[in-house]
């Protein structure tokens, strides 16, 4: 991985840190993006010690931003003469709904738009790069969930796993649409389900975190487990050249049927690009 420079989001916490610092052991440059300034310094710092690693570094973006997704992305480009890898990882499940500054249900703008438009922003970069690698940070629950053509913003009938699942299965559908417009280019693209990991994912959400708390610390991963994959396909030689898969503990498995309808991947895509502009 040297020489190698890898863009994650959500790189402060979790499975985005795990694999962060399991990158940055490898020789990467690996460069974070999360929302708190004093987090970024501080977690920037302590990988650098424990790495022996000094090429190490955070941009401060709230992702569910689009304004903020555009400012970092121009950020990065202007640091960066390449781009390797990107790991879309940031994400997070909200109980109440709630709209995010440019109007847009967060969920849904969180965990998929911010991953559709940074990656547009910096395709260029990254295909320059080839052969290039991107990797979406999905989720087991896609397999439950629905694109609400109708409604995708939920402003009937919200519910938290809802909305969390539809992003899930928009992370899968964009990861292979995405796919057949790179054929050719050197440029695999490749989503993944980390497991029940230890995060904080749901930190925000009150009693219900609470709740399941004890059931959700006995059967979780620790943070490392959960990274395996993302690492593995960042890194791995055997998946050069491997795109357009959904992959748990490091294997490629069928995705939802959903996730295979390519007229529901096209109608997604042209409502994400519709949002985004």
């Amino acid at each position: 991985m040297h020489n190698k420079t890898v863009i994650i989001t959500g790189a402060t916490a979790g499975i985005g840190l795990a694999a962060a610092e399991e990158l940055a052991e490898m020789g990467a440059r690996v460069v974070g993006i999360s929302r708190d300034p004093d987090k970024c310094a501080r977690v920037a710092g302590q990988l650098q010690e424990k790495t022996g690693n000094g090429d190490i570094g955070f941009f401060c973006a709230d992702l569910s931003s689009l304004t903020e997704v555009r400012r970092v992305a121009d950020d990065l480009l202007a640091q960066f003469p390449r781009i390797d890898i990107l790991i879309n990882n940031a994400g997070a499940i909200f109980v109440r709904r709630k709209l995010t500054v440019d109007g847009i249900e967060r969920t849904f703008a969180l965990n998929h738009l911010s991953n559709f438009l940074l990656t547009d922003l910096l395709l260029d970069r990254i295909a320059a790069s080839a052969p290039a690698r991107i990797i979406n940070v999905s989720s087991s629950s896609h397999y439950k969930g629905r694109i609400h053509f109708d409604d995708p913003q939920l402003k009937r009938g919200y519910a938290a796993f809802r909305a969390y699942q539809q992003s899930k299965l928009a992370n899968v559908l964009f990861t292979y649409e995405l796919d057949r417009k790179l054929k050719g280019n050197g440029v695999t693209v490749n989503a993944m389900h980390p497991g029940l990991v230890r995060t904080d994912i749901a930190k925000d959400n009150g009693w219900l975190f609470r709740l399941f708390q004890p059931l959700y610390l006995k059967w979780s991963r620790t943070p490392e487990e959960g990274a395996r994959t993302i690492v593995y396909l960042a890194s791995s030689a055997e998946v050069e050249g491997v795109s357009g898969k959904f992959f748990i503990d490091e294997r490629p498995v069928r995705s939802a049927k959903a996730s295979y309808n390519l007229e529901d991947a096209a109608r997604l895509w042209e409502l994400s690009d519709g949002l985004v502009r």
